[in-house]
């Protein structure tokens, strides 16, 4: 009975501590291929993601349209200040939300883990197909 009462005890303190808070995520961040700055920062409720700027110019240069966008009134609008990062909440260790790839028009289910002070872990999910890309702190 005293090995039940044991196991109980343990059983209901687990539950007593609180999970992970997610770390902050804000700040602006270097794209894996290092072709974009992304200024993560408060929007409304929740963290949005804009592309500040191009560290590697599209065909387009500076003024770039946004032209594989699925959404036909959204294909004039410059990259620049796009949102690639939209809806993020804390969830645990993480931030869940969405994220939405200019390259391909397609926006994905997103979580966004900080990893360290300089890198953060972006990844993007279709259903149980996952890619997870790695960005680093902008100087």
């Amino acid at each position: 009975m005293k090995t039940v009462a044991v196991a109980l005890t343990f059983a209901l303190a687990a539950f007593a501590v609180p999970a992970a808070a997610a770390e902050p995520i804000t700040g602006r961040w270097v794209t894996a291929e290092k072709d974009a700055v992304v200024n993560i920062a408060k929007c409304g409720k929740a963290l949005c993601g804009t592309i500040e700027r191009f560290l590697i110019l599209p065909k387009g240069g500076k003024d770039q349209r946004d032209v594989n966008n699925s959404d036909p009134a959204k294909r004039t609008r410059k990259l620049i200040g796009t949102p690639v990062l939209t809806g993020l909440t804390a969830a645990d260790a993480l931030w869940k939300g969405q994220v939405y790839d200019p390259k391909s028009g397609k926006t994905y289910t997103s979580e966004v883990r900080r990893k360290d002070a300089a890198t953060l872990e972006v990844k993007g999910c279709v259903g149980f197909l996952c890619q997870t890309q790695v960005w680093k702190k902008a100087s």
